[in-house]
């Protein structure tokens, strides 16, 4: 795709076709005597000629009607520059939601560190307790030993997570053409306050707004240009135009007169191409159909954004009831926790129900961050088809 820049200087050139042609033209030579023979090439003699010849022309021309060619040729190039803009428009919005998507990734790496943090917390201080009643006789060492090494399992994975936080920084510095050292700090999310619009309201706003439907739009703008463009072959060009030449020596005499000759005439031009007459009625038939095509796919750029819209907004509304799922099942997971807790601390319940509890607890709010993170990720996904992210 040409860049906006480009588009743009085509544009002026298409609108060249508006100022009037000048051709001029100088030309010196040496000229050898010329030679006279009968039509049966009998007879023959030199006429002798001068032999230094000079010629100027110069000639304005000024087209006046072409039948909208020209005006359809500037339409085409202005709508061209238009289209480059908009794929370019295309192109920024994905660039925007990488990024918004890379970062909403990082904030959820960031709240799952945090999760974890507290798990090694937790855990630490389960084992400083086991340890005591290790020492007391009431707790095994092989108790002590599993979670010790439910320790280095969580230890391992916040490793994980650091060096995904890592890549994922270098990622967004190099999309936002920061510097290398740059560290990206997250804020804390919150899904309050984000636009409630219902699936009609972002439908209807997004067919005003989406980049594809505009490109559409600007697709069948141009066919019907381009078809315009085939009919003005069928009209005359009419053109306006002065000439003046000045040529030396005068060699339609004979003897030549070794004089220059001058003269000047304005008047007008009328051109047709005859061809035309059974050309162009072809190519208007599949310029016709060109324009056609063209608003098919655009009824299908709008039932594409129409359904991508509606299910864009299914998920959105889907990621709220996620999100009190997995809230609800944190906090049964915490008291199931607490229960198992209290109970291995007295003896009632074996070292794998703790461990169980744990994990349960652990991936229950490691699900409730995903999901709070997934609401922010499809509401940016209702602005990016929409085009307005």
């Amino acid at each position: 795709m040409k860049s906006g820049r480009q588009a743009q200087e085509e544009v002026k050139v298409a609108k060249n076709a508006y100022l009037p042609n000048i051709d001029a033209s100088l030309s010196v030579s040496y000229n050898g005597d010329g030679t006279i023979l009968d039509r049966d090439f009998s007879n023959s003699f030199n006429v002798e000629i001068p032999d230094f010849g000079n010629n100027f022309a110069l000639e304005v021309s000024q087209v006046i009607y072409a039948g909208g060619a020209i005006s359809s040729s500037v339409k085409m190039s202005e709508l061209k520059a238009q289209m480059t803009s908009l794929d370019a428009d295309i192109n920024r919005q994905e660039v925007r939601f990488l990024i918004v998507g890379n970062y909403l990734e990082m904030c959820k790496l960031e709240n799952q560190l945090k999760v974890f943090d507290s798990h090694i917390a937790q855990t630490g201080k389960v084992l400083k307790d086991m340890r005591l009643r290790h020492r007391q006789g009431t707790a095994l060492q092989n108790d002590i030993t599993r979670y010790e090494l439910q320790l280095q399992n969580l230890n391992y994975s916040k490793t994980e997570l650091l060096n995904a936080r890592l890549i994922l920084n270098r990622q967004l510095t190099v999309a936002l053409g920061l510097p290398e050292a740059t560290v990206i700090l997250s804020d804390s999310i919150t899904v309050t306050g984000l636009t409630d619009k219902s699936a009609s309201e972002w439908q209807d706003n997004a067919l005003y707004t989406s980049l594809p439907v505009k490109m559409a739009e600007k697709a069948i703008l141009m066919s019907e240009q381009k078809k315009k463009l085939s009919g003005a072959g069928l009209m005359p060009n009419v053109t306006l135009f002065a000439l003046n030449n000045l040529t030396g020596p005068i060699t339609i005499e004979i003897p030549a007169l070794n004089k220059n000759l001058n003269y000047w005439a304005v008047g007008i031009g009328l051109r047709y191409n005859l061809d035309n007459l059974y050309k162009a009625n072809k190519r208007i038939r599949a310029d016709r159909m060109g324009v056609q095509k063209a608003q098919e796919d655009m009824m299908v750029a709008k039932e594409q954004l129409m359904l991508g819209m509606e299910s864009a907004y299914i998920k959105y509304k889907e990621a709220y009831s996620l999100l009190e799922t997995k809230q609800k099942s944190v906090e049964l997971a915490r008291q199931n926790y607490d229960v198992v807790c209290y109970r291995y601390s007295n003896d009632l319940a074996l070292i794998t129900d703790l461990l169980d509890a744990s994990s349960q607890k652990l991936d229950a709010e490691l699900q409730a961050v995903n999901a709070r993170i997934n609401i922010l990720f499809n509401y940016y996904k209702l602005h990016y088809i929409s085009g307005t992210l």
